[in-house]
């Protein structure tokens, strides 16, 4: 190789394609306190990534990054080429990009599912009535969601809310989806009908970005998983090399406490 040429960066997972979500160096602070530290990575079309690690070490900040919620101070985020912190970017076709469901359901209480599915790309995109609501029942039947079109979130578990909140995501149609920890305020009973869901997101070729603490879901629908702490990026790899080869101390640590 010649001197003068740049050497791969042998830290980076190998791509499957021209990332979609390329981080470069990414710092995130509030105030003096320093939440993200210079991480990096990229990620793939169709590809589906996992950040885990102990509470505080900055996940769910660079999730809310990457969608342009929280601006950064250093650094780069790009979606499909598109500088996330560039002033000039059109943060309604960003977000268009990329979906997000959080913790919280955050539907409104009085719309039904159906309604609360319609809502943005009726009032954010205009588009035509008819064509988002029969987008819209598609998605609902999606999550297997199926006859609860006219419930309103009060009538429905935790399960089916947070369902009904990825169906709502993607109904703008987006590229991306993020999820930050999204079975975290679930009961155990209707965790699993939430990670069956992205599970077949993920199978039907969506780009998936998630911070989750279901280790046991992360090694079955990742392509790769990123360790996270103290702002960090301590190992990543895929699952199978993550989990029974980790190499770094802390890394080690941190599992053992968690699949104990």
């Amino acid at each position: 190789m010649p001197s003068d040429q740049q050497k791969p960066d042998s830290s980076a997972p190998p791509l499957r394609g021209a990332p979609i979500v390329s981080l470069k160096d990414v710092h995130k602070a509030f105030g003096a306190f320093e939440v993200i530290k210079g991480i990096s990575f990229d990620v793939s079309k169709g590809e589906v990534v996992c950040i885990i690690g102990p509470s505080g070490s900055g996940k769910s900040t660079l999730i809310r990054c990457i969608n342009g919620l929280s601006p950064i101070q250093r650094g780069s985020i790009t979606v499909q080429g598109q500088e996330v912190n560039d002033p000039k970017l059109d943060k309604l076709a960003l977000r268009k990009k990329v979906g997000i469901v959080f913790q919280q359901y955050n539907l409104f209480p009085h719309k039904t599912a159906l309604e609360n599915v319609m809502m943005a790309p009726l009032k954010v995109l205009r588009e035509p009535k008819a064509e988002v609501e029969a987008r819209a029942r598609a998605l609902i039947a999606k999550v297997r969601l199926t006859g609860k079109e006219d419930a309103y979130p009060g009538q429905l578990s935790g399960g089916q809310q947070q369902r009904v909140a990825i169906a709502r995501s993607l109904a703008m149609r987006p590229d991306v989806m993020l999820f930050d920890e999204v079975t975290a305020a679930l009961d155990p009973e209707t965790v699993k009908e939430v990670l069956v869901t992205i599970k077949e997101l993920a199978a039907d070729g969506m780009t998936c970005i998630l911070v989750t603490h279901e280790m046991g879901f992360a090694r079955e629908v990742a392509d790769h998983i990123y360790f996270t702490d103290k702002g960090v990026i301590v190992e990543h790899g895929p699952p199978q090399e993550f989990f029974n080869q980790a190499k770094d101390p802390r890394t080690r640590q941190f599992l053992s406490q968690v699949l104990s």
